[in-house]
């Protein structure tokens, strides 16, 4: 007879599911042994983006969590606002349910804007280390005294087309999340679209709005713990400008660049992600 092993013990599963407030679920990837590396995705995609960083992080005994932010993949998609502080809110609430100490948090894209947020709102609660891939920070749109990425008209244009025909968004969309067309294979890119079509169309556009206005600069300020800043060389959707503004606004960071990389390092250049993560990790 076959024997079944199993890591836990009766009644000691841990919860895909955790309820934030009544009525709104987020779902919660938590598997490994060991220090707690809490990865939040980037827009329009889901915890399961980090599929193969789970990989990497558990056979090098961290305990990976990935949290699905409310509105997008397999968590709720409550009629809600939408913006960095109530993800921020819902963070603190799952690592505080989890009892999570110690951890490092990953942010990537709008979820880095989002670590930066819950950093500076909650004064670092839970976590020592901080990551920011590819993040939509410090500010995501021109201003008068910030010339780099998009314009807000760019923005408009694309919740506009949320509205009309959102599988073409996430089609423009996909065509320059990678360095070139063929960074990436007809498979993952397949892949990465299914996950972003199970969003919300009102999450979807409401999370390009709080990208499109808010400023994090003065949360930028806020942080002390070591910070990495990991980007893309020729990210086309959040400019490597933006890597150095923020390496300039967080006083105990360090810029690790991707060279070969667009938007998505993650995927593109998944070893040398994989390494950087952990060595940072386990300092």
């Amino acid at each position: 007879m076959e024997k079944t092993i199993n890591k836990t013990k009766p009644g000691m599963l841990r919860a895909e599911y955790i309820e934030v407030e009544p009525n709104v679920r987020l779902h919660v990837t938590d598997a490994g042994e060991g220090r707690p590396i809490v990865l939040i995705h980037g827009w329009p995609l889901s915890d399961e983006m980090y599929e193969y960083q789970y990989n990497a992080l558990i056979k090098n005994n961290f305990r990976a969590i990935g949290i699905t932010l409310r509105g997008f993949g397999k968590s709720d998609k409550p009629y809600c606002v939408y913006d960095y502080d109530i993800f921020a809110w819902d963070i603190k609430n799952v690592l505080s349910k989890l009892d999570i100490k110690d951890a490092v948090l990953v942010g990537f894209s709008m979820g880095g804007s989002i670590a930066i947020r819950y950093i500076s709102k909650y004064n670092g609660a839970h976590v020592s280390k901080l990551a920011l891939c590819g993040a939509a920070a410090p500010l995501w749109t021109q201003r008068n005294d910030f010339k780099y990425n998009l314009p807000k008209s760019a923005v408009d244009e694309l919740i506009e087309l949320n509205d009309k025909d959102r599988p073409k968004l996430l089609s423009d969309f996909a065509k320059i999340f990678s360095a070139t067309k063929t960074s990436l294979s007809i498979g993952i890119g397949s892949w990465l679209n299914g996950i972003s079509l199970s969003a919300s169309s009102y999450a979807t556009a409401q999370c390009l709005i709080a990208l499109r206005d808010t400023d994090l600069r003065p949360d930028l300020e806020k942080i002390t713990i070591p910070t990495v800043i990991m980007h893309g060389k020729k990210d086309k959707i959040c400019s490597f400008d933006l890597a150095e503004q923020m390496k300039l606004g967080i006083s105990n960071s360090r810029l690790v660049i991707f060279e070969k990389s667009g938007h998505s390092m993650f995927l593109e250049e998944t070893e040398k992600f994989n390494r950087e993560l952990i060595k940072f990790a386990g300092k």
